[in-house]
């Protein structure tokens, strides 16, 4: 029995619901996905609770409702091939793989990218394909992508990204200082590609991406 179903389902009401998440697939994905797998066994009681955590190497698993933020701002159907900067624990990963055909997902820090695939094949995910490395360049060899989802703050809107989406392609991605950001939506316009439409999502709190499109250390 999972003894966390409850805390899972009390997480996607209150949290995620209640503040406007009305996609149906996100919602159920959410009720789905155990995130007590994807934190620390010490923080397991605190997986369902409203706030990001942190999961080593100076990095955290996003709090819920930004996970389902972004995840719906994708405003994904199902048959999208996504790209995914940040694996961290896996879990924003696991919600992406329930909604698309295959994700893609780049990792800087190996041990992180290891752990996340253990715990992405103890759950069946298999449409997921992790690689290590500098998360600004995306994979050019797998581009283009229907959508993009950056989970690490960017110092600027990284050009290589915005590359490698399809016309009317979509791109999640906070921007802005080290300690505070922006979280912006980018849409590459189907009727002229070279145009990349704007919205502004609020503001966040995310790790800095490490990089050529972010920080050096």
């Amino acid at each position: 029995m999972d003894r966390f179903r409850k805390p899972r389902m009390r997480m996607v009401e209150t949290q995620i619901k209640a503040r406007g998440i009305s996609d149906v697939r996100v919602l159920k994905a959410m009720q789905t996905i155990p995130r007590h797998l994807f934190v620390d066994e010490g923080l397991i009681e605190q997986a369902y609770t409203d706030s990001p955590l942190p999961i080593g190497e100076h990095q955290t698993i996003s709090q819920p409702y930004i996970v389902a933020l972004m995840t719906q701002a994708l405003d994904l159907k199902g048959r999208e091939r996504v790209l995914e900067i940040g694996t961290g624990s896996g879990y924003q990963t696991a919600v992406l793989a329930c909604l698309a055909d295959r994700v893609f997902s780049v990792e800087r820090i190996a041990l992180l990218a290891t752990q996340a695939r253990r715990t992405l094949d103890a759950l069946n995910i298999y449409n997921v394909a992790i690689r290590v490395g500098d998360g600004s360049y995306g994979w050019k060899e797998e581009a283009p992508f229907d959508a993009i989802i950056t989970t690490a703050a960017v110092s600027a809107i990284p050009r290589y990204l915005l590359d490698q989406l399809v016309p009317g392609g979509r791109m999640i991605v906070p921007s802005g200082g080290r300690d505070v950001q922006t979280l912006y939506k980018l849409t590459r316009s189907k009727e002229n590609p070279e145009e990349i439409i704007q919205e502004d999502l609020g503001g966040c709190r995310f790790v800095s991406l490490i990089g050529e499109s972010g920080w050096r250390k």
